[in-house]
């Protein structure tokens, strides 16, 4: 009779740990955020609003500048050279 009471208590340790790393699993999968696809969609994680965004002020729209005023300058210098 012992036996059988042990194998009882056992079973229900086994069904209360499973239960309770079923309980860990889903809490951590709704606490992650994760992008998903959706319909060929692919939306943002939940917690894209608190992200930490940079500002990046806007450049030039020609990006050579430099280049190009090289370029004239050493035009310029040969123009002048006999």
């Amino acid at each position: 009779m012992k036996g059988s009471d042990n194998r009882g208590r056992s079973n229900r340790s086994h069904s209360w740990g499973a239960g309770l790393v079923a309980v860990a699993v889903l809490a951590a999968a709704g606490l992650t955020g994760c992008q998903t696809n959706v319909g060929g969609q692919t939306l943002p994680s939940p917690y894209y609003l608190d992200d930490d965004v940079q500002y990046h002020p806007p450049g030039p729209e020609f990006l050579l500048s430099r280049e190009a005023a090289a370029m004239k300058q050493y035009a310029d210098e040969q123009a002048l050279v006999p």
